[in-house]
């Protein structure tokens, strides 16, 4: 029996990507740059947010390195206010994560969005309580696709990688999912899309959150093979 599941945020439990373009462009335009546009943004997320930046600065014509630590301190300032900026669940999450919690699996979020920020939009938008551990890049833990951080949580929680699931939306996710030894899903609804998983070699991509209470099912009757 799958006992946790440790789910990514960005693009798999949450659509946060107008608060990541609003926060993006308003950084951008403090420093008199222009703007980054929506795909852009889409096709930036997903390892943190000085690859972010780096990659705002690059597109805008400026000189990262230059400006680069100038950029992530107005970011941190302008994020920390907007970061549930129109953020909303993904159709079917909510549903998803109570019938897990009748399951009795114990749920968790891993992103690579700055710490504090990962834990007000994870409260804000599920309620608090909703997760057993969230967690967002930390100084000093090593970012995924690093799986260090998804091994920890799945100890954390009293789960070995064999009984925990791994839940994303990128090519970041997949491969902190098979790096962990962990069954892990690729969600096609997210920032990336059903063809950019497969190429990152995910064995499992589902359409819909529905999707993933029978993929589960299947694998315990299968005794997880």
């Amino acid at each position: 029996m799958y006992k946790a599941c440790i789910f990514d945020l960005d693009g798999t439990l949450a659509d946060t990507l107008e608060s990541l373009v609003f926060s993006v462009n308003q950084t951008l335009q403090e420093m008199g740059l222009p703007f980054i546009t929506e795909e852009q943004c889409r096709r930036f997320v997903g390892n943190g947010a000085r690859v972010l930046i780096e990659k705002a600065l690059l597109t805008s014509g400026e000189d990262a390195k230059s400006r680069l630590e100038e950029g992530m301190e107005r970011y941190r300032r302008i994020f920390d206010a907007n970061c549930t900026y129109h953020v909303i669940p993904y159709e079917g999450i909510e549903t998803l994560l109570d019938v897990l919690k009748k399951r009795g699996m114990k749920l968790a979020v891993l992103s690579n969005k700055p710490d504090a920020q990962a834990v007000k939009v994870a409260e804000e938008v599920f309620g608090r309580g909703r997760f057993d551990q969230i967690q967002g890049q930390k100084e000093g833990v090593p970012r995924k696709p690093d799986p260090s951080a998804a091994l920890a949580i799945a100890k954390s929680l009293g789960a070995t990688v064999e009984e925990t699931i791994y839940i994303g939306d990128s090519e970041v996710d997949i491969a902190t999912g098979r790096a962990a030894k962990m069954l892990t899903i690729g969600v096609a609804w997210g920032f990336r899309g059903a063809k950019e998983l497969k190429e990152a070699g995910a064995g499992y991509i589902v359409g819909s959150p529905d999707e993933i209470i029978k993929l589960i099912e299947k694998k315990e009757e299968n005794g997880h093979e």
